[in-house]
């Protein structure tokens, strides 16, 4: 099987768990009582943790000799999580076992995108073609359990997530290639890898990039965690909250698998910049609860607001790290993307869904504000200039 299918195979394995997860394990977590405000502080603890534990998670992963390792031992500890959300532990419980799940759980893609990432640089092929195919699995997810929800139990829910979780531990072990974590087959001690994050969080221009990006790609918690709710009080039922989802993720994968050419000619400033804006005009339109047909371009933009700005930051972070501090760097990356900035973001969430129903997207809508003028000062940056 070529390597470009096998490393496919595996992102899908992620990501068709994150596309039942995302949208829908707040409608899990409602159908057992929880309130929105509860809903948004369980699912934005492990978020705003995730600045200490994932780089603290990559610090770890490289202590082994073959990065797919942590890969296979992250998913068996999120199997067991997930099975343990069956019990009928409540709130508090729910959020103790979710924290150690999510945690473990949002590592696995960036630390796959490290090897993927070497692989394509090495092998010359398009980092988009593998990643798209996580993005198809999403799809699946999005649409397949859309369908189930509309004629079946919440509790599918789960179900379909301890099973994908187990399916990508027996995919990292069998599709994932035996890359060493170091090219010269040692293994480094814990402060040499404790130096190498240190200096990212230490390098003004890395974490000017980071947490620009992570603006930007933040201000998609609310559309994460109540979109679907959202739209349901709007009368739009789950098949078609499916559908929606899907067309959003379409336009990403179209973006990952045919762009790729002017990817690089557009370079990873201008692809956060554009990212930005579109995402500024995203979810500003997207508070005034449009239309069903305005829907569908709207979701369309999560092309620009997402899959650019996603592309943006793995190329920014891998220009602006080393060999040495790789996985700290695409970790510490996603742990402000999708971790402290997107937990402070979820948390608001709650109340403002509450509260303010749709509107809640005008919050999301000035994070993409700032973000942007983030980007604009990245053009100072000439470690970032073309060679």
């Amino acid at each position: 099987m070529p390597l470009t299918v096998r490393l496919g195979l595996f992102y899908g394995a992620i990501f068709i768990g994150t596309g039942v997860s995302s949208p829908y394990l707040p409608v899990w977590f409602a159908h057992h009582g929880l309130s929105g405000s509860r809903i948004g502080l369980i699912l934005s603890l492990p978020m705003m943790a995730r600045a200490f534990t994932a780089p603290l998670l990559a610090v770890w992963a490289d202590s082994f000799k073959l990065r797919r390792t942590a890969l296979i031992v992250l998913s068996l500890g999120v199997t067991v999580a997930y099975a343990a959300m069956v019990a009928p532990m409540g709130f508090a419980g729910w959020a103790v076992v979710w924290f150690a799940a999510s945690s473990m759980y949002t590592t696995l893609s960036p630390l796959a995108d490290v090897i993927v990432l070497r692989r394509a640089r090495i092998d010359g092929f398009n980092y988009g073609w593998p990643r798209g195919i996580g993005s198809a699995a999403f799809i699946v997810g999005n649409v397949g359990m859309g369908a189930i929800l509309t004629h079946g139990s919440p509790e599918f829910v789960l179900v379909w997530m301890i099973a994908a979780v187990a399916v990508t531990a027996l995919a990292a072990r069998f599709l994932l290639p035996p890359d060493p974590v170091h090219e010269e087959g040692h293994v480094s001690d814990l402060s040499d890898r404790m130096a190498g994050l240190s200096g990212l969080l230490r390098d003004p221009a890395f974490m000017t990039a980071a947490v620009s990006a992570g603006l930007i790609q933040s201000a998609h918690a609310f559309y994460y965690a109540f979109s679907t709710l959202a739209w349901k009080r709007q009368g739009i039922p789950e098949d078609m909250t499916g559908i929606l989802w899907a067309v959003g993720v379409s336009a990403e994968i179209v973006f990952m698998w045919f762009l790729e050419p002017w990817r690089r000619r557009m370079g990873p400033r201008n692809l956060l910049t554009l990212g930005a804006a579109a995402a500024i005009v995203r979810w500003s339109a997207l508070a005034v609860a449009p239309p069903l047909w305005l829907l569908f371009p709207l979701q369309a933009l999560h092309a620009l607001s997402y899959a650019a700005t996603f592309f943006a930051s793995l190329l920014l972070v891998e220009r602006l790290s080393t060999p040495r501090n790789a996985s700290a760097a695409q970790a510490l990356n996603s742990a402000l993307s999708g971790g402290v900035l997107s937990g402070l973001a979820t948390m608001a969430s709650g109340p403002l869904f509450d509260r303010f129903g749709a509107r809640g997207y005008l919050l999301m809508a000035a994070m993409c504000a700032v973000g942007l003028i983030g980007a604009v000062r990245l053009y100072g940056l000439r470690r970032l200039d073309p060679a």
